[in-house]
């Protein structure tokens, strides 16, 4: 089996991006073990609607499998909170928005600063349909990575070109997913930054039951605006109705964006 230092992740170019427009500013966050290629289609989609938006590579991404294993959830927190202030001074109004493993740190930053116009929680991971991710802190001092396992859901194979990740599943970040997803859990109730929740019912990799019962949690202290994709898997922000996604965004980010 190849080393560790030898698994790299599976997409040509995992640069962040950052396309300024006007005062408005969306940060864009990618998946677990993904890259901000996948947000390249709704991030041009808004920038060419006048939005400066700013998609980081999040620490660990984008390299190789030891990377991965290296961080911890908290570097992935950090790397969102330079990135928005980053934003901030070019920008005067702040939206966020993430992809899985994106919306926990969409979430956490929700939590904890009340500067935030909107967030777009984009198939939100609140409960994750893998029952082994709450078995990785326990497998950690023993296993590094295992075999990617399951066949893809995207409903258009060509979405492929923008998703990242890796040929096996690196144990040590997901532990750390565990604890982020802990955390979030815990703070998810601070909330008060209105919302548009996009989850498909085809996704095969968050829980059947994640989508609605993000949209039941948020609703009790906030606005929640809820699309429902049908033809579509995990990949919302890419597959077949990138489009409607990117659509319902941009009119989200207008309805929230007064005071520029």
């Amino acid at each position: 089996m190849p080393s560790e230092a030898d698994l790299k992740v599976l997409q040509a170019d995992p640069s962040p991006f950052f396309l300024q427009g006007g005062l408005v500013g969306v940060l864009l966050l990618h998946g677990f073990t993904g890259t901000p290629r996948e947000m390249w289609p709704l991030g041009t989609y808004l920038h060419e609607r006048g939005l400066t938006v700013s998609a980081p590579l999040l620490p660990g991404h984008g390299a190789t499998l030891a990377e991965m294993n290296r961080v911890n959830w908290r570097d992935w927190v950090s790397g969102v909170e330079v990135a928005y202030a980053h934003l901030k001074q070019t920008t005067t109004r702040w939206f966020l928005g993430g992809f899985s493993m994106g919306s926990l740190l969409t979430l956490w930053m929700a939590a904890h600063h009340d500067d935030i116009a909107g967030i777009a929680l984009y198939a939100p991971a609140l409960r994750i349909a893998d029952w082994r991710l709450n078995l990785t802190p326990l497998f950690r001092p023993f296993i590094r990575s295992y075999p990617q396992s399951g066949e893809s859901d995207l409903h258009d194979l060509e979405a492929a070109r923008w998703m990242g990740g890796f040929s096996r599943y690196p144990v040590g970040a997901a532990a750390e997913l565990w604890h982020l997803h802990r955390h979030v859990l815990r703070d998810v109730s601070y909330v008060r930054t209105p919302a548009l929740v996009v989850y498909a019912e085809g996704d095969r990799s968050i829980h059947p039951s994640s989508g609605p019962e993000t949209v039941r949690r948020l609703s009790q202290q906030t606005s929640v605006e809820t699309l429902v994709l049908r033809d579509s898997g995990h990949a919302v922000v890419a597959d077949r109705e990138w489009e409607t996604v990117a659509e319902a965004t941009y009119r989200f980010v207008q309805r929230h964006a007064e005071g520029t």
